[in-house]
């Protein structure tokens, strides 16, 4: 909203400074601030009124130390992130770009997904929540909306190639103006595709696409079969993943920061043709607004950190949980990175695999022996080091650094073929 306002304030009365605006950098800079006061300042309001409706934490008995002292610790907590996020989105960036549309629906449709999982919890007394195909019918109905925003919007395009040099050279541009020319005639020969990032290969680039050759000359106009499934499957697997991180003070928020800053910086350098081509990545137009996004995103997280850090005075519940996995999700998705989140997310892989590795060979030995043997002490693998005698916060520590080193690989990987 501001961003219309100073942009009309700019065009109409030459207003002193209304030009900041256009920039991507400033209005980034000025989500970050707004969000981390809203969560700080308004986050400690909505923890005292949860606290006098007695919306707390019901915590089962899991032999774990310190874990009785959590009981009727206020939770819903995710509603601070989502307002960490939606009132600076909705007052810095351009509202009518479809990337930021697309996060926006995501945010709120995980928001409601998430709080009446937590309602069904906290006010109908249901531990166990939404019935887990219901949860996982919202996030596959996400998937769907999302998936086919991206493949049959005509605003959603990439330039594959983006060499600014060459296009400079062979239309004789001055160097003050190349990059903008460039930029202009990109944005014009930008086309709809199903190409993304894939690590490790020659090209750093696959095509989902190609996977329907087979069906002949016209098989890409069919590439939405593969596409939306692949959507859907991320979507459900990193929100998940997010979830069951969040089992431990700040674990889950710090990570997801961590995460939110290396998804930024991915997003900037897609949306920027000069570091695009130097990187020689996929040039994506008008997704730089993102960025702002995601410094709202970052914020949100981090100031959720004040009060989430060990002694947690709030839980974010399934509310910002499932929202934080998804938004991460949907964002690698946009910025075609989404083949990195199993490096940068290696937490929340982690986590999910030490549940799937547990339950599968408790079954396997159950089956076999008659009696049922276990991997780990518990899951997730967090509560492994729990029961090992390792407080919460040294484990949280170590789990950030990992998550640093995964986001540091991740980045590093753009120059990998």
């Amino acid at each position: 909203m501001l961003y219309y306002l100073f942009d009309w304030l700019d065009k109409e009365f030459d207003f002193p400074g209304a030009g900041v605006f256009q920039y991507i950098s400033f209005r980034a800079a000025a989500a970050v601030i707004v969000s981390l006061l809203i969560t700080i300042v308004f986050g400690g309001r909505l923890i005292a009124y949860l606290k006098r409706r007695q919306i707390g934490e019901t915590v089962r008995d899991l032999g774990l130390e310190g874990q009785k002292e959590k009981e009727g610790t206020p939770t819903m907590g995710g509603l601070i992130i989502l307002m960490g996020i939606l009132i600076p989105v909705l007052l810095f960036c351009k509202l009518d770009n479809i990337y930021i549309i697309i996060m926006l629906i995501t945010t709120v449709w995980l928001g409601i997904l998430g709080f009446a999982d937590d309602y069904i919890k906290v006010f109908r007394k249901n531990k166990k929540g939404m019935n887990g195909w219901a949860k996982i019918a919202g996030q596959v109905a996400l998937g769907i909306v999302v998936g086919s925003m991206m493949y049959f919007n005509s605003g959603v395009v990439i330039k594959e190639k983006s060499d600014v040099a060459e296009y400079t050279q062979t239309h004789n541009l001055q160097v003050e103006t190349a990059y903008e020319k460039a930029k202009q005639q990109f944005n014009k020969e930008s086309k709809r595709s199903t190409k993304t990032t894939m690590p490790f290969v020659k090209e750093h680039e696959i095509d989902y696409g190609k996977l329907l050759k087979f069906v002949g000359k016209d098989y890409k106009d069919w590439a939405w079969i593969v596409f939306i499934p692949i959507v859907i499957f991320i979507i459900t697997a990193v929100s998940n993943g997010a979830n069951l991180t969040d089992g431990i003070d700040g674990l889950a928020t710090g990570t997801s920061a961590i995460i939110g800053s290396t998804l930024g910086i991915l997003a900037w350098v897609s949306g920027n043709i000069i570091f695009a081509n130097y990187l020689n990545i996929m040039y994506i137009p008008n997704i730089g607004e993102l960025t702002i996004y995601i410094a709202a995103f970052v914020g949100a997280t981090a100031g959720f950190l004040w009060y989430n850090t060990f002694p947690a005075q709030v839980f974010m519940g399934d509310t910002g949980s499932l929202s934080i996995g998804g938004i991460i999700a949907v964002l690698a998705i946009l910025i075609r990175k989404e083949w990195l989140l199993p490096i940068l997310c290696g937490i929340f892989l982690l986590e999910s695999l030490s549940v799937m590795i547990q339950v599968s060979y408790f079954k396997y030995t159950k089956k076999r022996c008659g009696e049922g043997h276990r991997v780990f002490l518990m899951t997730p693998i967090h509560h492994h080091f729990q029961k090992k005698g390792w407080h919460e916060s040294k484990i949280v520590q170590r789990f950030f650094l990992i998550s640093i080193i995964l986001a540091v690989i991740t980045i590093i990987t753009l120059k990998l073929r």
